[in-house]
């Protein structure tokens, strides 16, 4: 079965999961499999005003719409490829007195689609918004009660002179969008800034370690070559060689975590659970848990009260970051490494997610020699452990050669920046803003190293100078958020 743009790829059902996509030619890494515009998506509520509607770019300045003075757009371009999705919304929200939350927002754009074109299958779609999964059923009695709000205030919000839709459709549209949604990222993919329905990718199983990775295009409205290059889309890509017959797997969740803990979180989210290889087996388990080696070894009680402390210490942590106590981070950081030192090994993960934060709150900071050398371990940890090409690890990869560009470290982060650039080529590709820049970075560095090896101490001079010129270029405010998951679940 294929339709528009998908010839490369069919669904079928997957033994054990229901229905999943196989790959009808051989890929490559890098490849992309299919790109796939919004069947509908929105900003979140905590975001509209910085946030364009239409490419879900962050912008400094942005133009609103005049009529209902709540939707958000980059320019006219913007504003005119939104009209069609935000027309009946515009008018619902001036009748309604104000905009109603992202879920009702979502719930709402899918129906008017639907209006226009029916619930059967869209322009593009391997499957109709009708057979996508809701598991309204295995709700818990917190989500029912949610459900039944949002059902409430959607009919509320939902204008008399519209089709009108029976409250079991407008649940399974809910169902849908809980267990559905997919995250919608800033241009640089560090923030998760909306929600959106992809119904093809919808269709793809997860595995904790895929041949897949899904990466979220802004599009670019300046690019006229083709409607492909200038819709905002998401790209299912190839993380390694696949062959014709192959599922085509994604990781719903980070693989960074133990696999009965990505296990729980796949339940408690998605329903389901979780049989991958690497869940059977828990690959890479006894990397993620693993302690310092050689005559000291320690005790298991010892390494039982250093995860305590670090997992309390996390925990104070988060508290502190979210209002904005950074040296107090540093501060609990380092007693944090001083007591796991000893007692974990280098891809434990405790010790990785300490010096994680550490290298990001120095950067800020503008200690950067201290965060190179944390960057550097947790670099060198993540390469045990995630697959040589995960996204997580290409964009660690870059923060990590940019914190040692800023603490003079050219040789070290000229090669993590071209390591990172190679990661990202196979999951962003070339035309996404990351790897642009990355590639503009990669270019510089390699220019300074030969300059460093030609005269290392005329190098430093103009270093210096440079740096005294020019306003230093700190390093973005630590986000309390991890990297966007791939799917959007309510919380």
């Amino acid at each position: 079965m294929t339709k528009g743009g998908m010839e490369s790829v069919e669904v079928f059902t997957s033994e054990g999961k229901g229905r999943g996509l196989k790959a009808q030619k051989e890929f490559l890494p890098g490849d992309v499999i299919f790109a796939e515009p919004a069947y509908a998506a929105v900003v979140f509520d905590s975001l509209t005003q910085v946030i364009c509607h239409t490419c879900f770019k962050r912008q400094e300045k942005l133009h609103r719409c005049g009529q209902c003075k709540f939707a958000y757009y980059c320019d006219r371009t913007c504003q005119r490829a939104a009209w069609l999705n935000h027309k009946n919304e515009c008018s619902a929200i001036k009748r309604h007195g104000k905009a109603p939350t992202e879920n009702i927002r979502l719930a709402a754009r899918i129906m008017w689609k639907i209006e226009r074109e029916g619930s059967g299958l869209s322009e593009g779609c391997m499957v109709s918004i009708d057979d996508l999964q809701n598991h309204v059923n295995s709700f818990d009695d917190e989500e029912k009660k949610e459900l039944r709000i949002d059902v409430e205030n959607f009919l509320e919000f939902w204008p008399p002179q519209c089709q009108q839709f029976g409250v079991q459709f407008i649940s399974h549209i809910f169902g849908v969008i809980s267990c559905n949604g997919f995250t919608l990222s800033d241009q640089r993919g560090l923030q998760a800034v909306g929600v959106g329905i992809f119904p093809n990718l919808c269709q793809a199983n997860h595995d904790c370690w895929p041949n897949c990775t899904v990466i979220f295009n802004n599009g670019n409205h300046e690019a006229v070559r083709s409607m492909f290059h200038t819709q905002m889309r998401i790209e299912l890509r190839a993380l390694n060689k696949i062959s014709p017959g192959d599922e085509l797997t994604v990781s719903y969740v980070d693989f960074l975590n133990l696999s009965e803990e990505r296990r729980k979180q796949l339940k408690k989210q998605y329903y389901f659970d979780c049989t991958c290889e690497h869940c059977k087996k828990q690959t890479k388990d006894d990397l993620m848990l693993a302690v310092k080696e050689g005559e000291s070894k320690p005790s298991a009680e010892t390494v039982k009260e250093v995860i305590q402390f670090s997992k309390d210490t996390l925990e104070k942590i988060t508290k502190a970051r979210m209002e904005g106590l950074y040296h107090e981070v540093v501060k609990m950081c380092r007693e944090c490494l001083k007591k796991q030192e000893p007692v974990l090994g280098d891809t434990n993960i405790y010790l990785l997610r300490i010096l994680s934060i550490a290298s990001e709150v120095l950067s800020y900071l503008q200690m950067f020699e201290e965060a190179a050398d944390y960057a550097k371990r947790m670099v060198d940890g993540y390469m045990k452990i995630y697959h040589p090409n995960n996204a997580q690890l290409g964009m660690a990869m870059m923060r990590a050669g940019v914190t040692h560009w800023h603490a003079g470290l050219i040789e070290l982060g000229h090669g993590l920046i071209c390591k990172a650039y190679g990661i990202l080529l196979i999951t962003h590709g070339p035309s996404h803003p990351i790897t642009k820049d990355l590639e503009v970075m990669r270019v510089q560095t390699e220019m300074e190293l030969r300059m460093f090896k030609q005269n290392e101490f005329m190098y430093y001079k103009m270093r210096e100078a440079a740096l005294k010129n020019q306003k230093i270029q700190v390093m973005p405010e630590p986000s309390n958020e991890t990297s966007p998951s791939l799917f959007h679940k309510k919380e």
